[in-house]
């Protein structure tokens, strides 16, 4: 698996010295996710599996004004309850099932790290790096993301009442060679979060749960919304230029001052209940 994360990250352009044509660059990602997908059922063979014990051991050892070094360490399923981790090099690490509640992650760099199914109820993740991570079917109930660069799979998350404010969440252009890089947050439970004054431009938010969500000044260009819920949402000055809403539920959404132009609707729900004063691209016919 160490192979796995070595070629994933030549393959995201984290090795900026890397060249590789389009084609190969593509293969090179599918071998990678296919390997990923079968390890998540396997042993992390090569990837020292550390005690919470050996955890603290390893952040207390770090000399002053440096990272702590936990990169492509196991770690899953480890309980790291309200451990501090602040500034610590997580990247490549494997945290699958770890249990995180109350852990302090701010500053970390959890760039292609596996967090699917952790428990990061209440932590502080702020200004942390998360790029090309996984948190499939994680609960990050109460977590505080702000000021963290994110662009990874949060399908099936919980984020109720999450703090995601200040966030570049925005899908990386940059390596379009081998498909959109975006935040995925797919059929996620998001009530009360709080997305406001972030990027999250070009992000799938399908089939989300997001009652009462507040997305105030939130950059959603090009977002797709299909499928979800967003009865309450507070989108006061929201860009949702050329957004997609497929199914989309907007009972007594405020869409105050929020810019839709060029947004795709079909079969939306309650956009009649929304407040809309100020909003620019609404259909004529809604």
């Amino acid at each position: 698996m160490r192979v796995v994360h070595v070629a994933l990250l030549t393959a995201i352009g984290v090795n900026s010295t890397v060249r590789a044509s389009r084609a190969r660059l593509r293969r090179t990602l599918l071998v990678c996710l296919l390997a990923a997908a079968s390890a998540a059922h396997a042993e992390w063979e090569g990837y020292p599996r550390l005690s919470r014990e050996e955890v603290l051991a390893t952040l207390g050892s770090s000399p002053a004004g440096e990272r702590a070094n936990l990169y492509a360490k196991n770690l899953s399923d480890v309980d790291l309850t309200g451990v501090d981790f602040r500034g610590a090099n997580l990247s490549a690490s494997v945290l699958n099932g770890a249990k995180l509640a109350g852990a302090t992650l701010d500053d970390c760099n959890l760039t292609v790290s596996f967090l699917e199914r952790a428990d990061l109820t209440g932590a502080s993740i702020r200004k942390a790096t998360l790029f090309s991570v996984q948190l499939a079917g994680g609960k990050l109930i109460r977590a505080n993301l702000s000021g963290t660069r994110l662009i990874g799979d949060l399908r099936q998350t919980d984020l109720s009442h999450a703090t995601l404010t200040q966030m570049n969440a925005a899908a990386d252009m940059r390596n379009q060679s081998m498909g959109l890089m975006r935040t995925n947050i797919v059929n996620a439970t998001a009530i009360e979060a709080d997305f406001s004054d972030s990027d999250f431009s070009r992000s799938d938010f399908s089939f989300s749960d997001l009652t009462r969500a507040r997305m105030r000044q939130t950059q959603l260009y090009r977002a797709d919304f299909s499928g979800a819920t967003l009865k309450d949402a507070d989108l006061t000055g929201a860009d949702l230029r050329d957004a997609v809403f497929i199914d989309t539920d907007f009972t007594g959404a405020n869409l105050s001052n929020a810019d839709l132009t060029g947004a795709t609707f079909r079969g939306v729900r309650g956009l009649d209940s929304a407040i809309t004063t100020g909003t620019r691209g609404l259909p004529v016919d809604y």
